[in-house]
């Protein structure tokens, strides 16, 4: 089973969304039993066990995405043992999770690195603003995942019989 963890700062507005996104397109190409997904937020303790924001839950919606049943949790150093990719929403947490990292096995990278052709680094935190703010967060993280099941994929289920 491949693991992919997305992590952001407070686990209920970018990651929940990411993993919403990916789950959705790991299941549509039949690969539920081989890729796993979660979510983390490195400052998580503010929202520990809150479901993800009502306007990213309402902006997933509005693309056929449930992510109500998702619940905040605080990323841990254990976190890069448990996971095969940490992928992570924008340069603070990329150092964070990297200073926690250790020497484990974890591939350690921003989600946007599986989008090439996006000219963003970021995934903008939509906390503070509108509605468009958590559309562009879908648009992004849609356009990562592709990119990132290609890479796994590639990597690791071609070799698979």
């Amino acid at each position: 089973m491949i693991s992919v963890l997305f992590v952001c700062s407070g686990n209920i507005c970018r990651s929940p969304i990411a993993q919403g996104v990916f789950e959705e397109m790991v299941r549509r190409e039949g690969l539920e039993n081989e890729i796993l997904a979660d979510s983390a937020g490195t400052h998580a303790f503010y929202h520990e066990e809150d479901p993800p924001d009502v306007r990213a839950q309402s902006a997933a919606s509005a693309r056929g995405l449930d992510i109500s049943s998702q619940r905040a949790r605080i990323f841990t150093p254990e976190d890069c043992e448990r996971f095969d990719y940490v992928l992570t929403m924008d340069e603070m947490n990329y150092r964070l999770v990297s200073e926690m990292r250790g020497d484990s096995r974890a591939e350690v990278r921003p989600l946007l690195d599986y989008a090439p052709d996006v000219p963003d680094s970021e995934i903008p935190d939509p906390y503070y603003g509108g509605a468009s703010g958590f559309e562009r967060a879908l648009d992004l993280a849609e356009e990562a995942s592709r990119g990132l099941l290609r890479d796994i994929r590639e990597r690791h289920l071609s070799r698979r019989v």
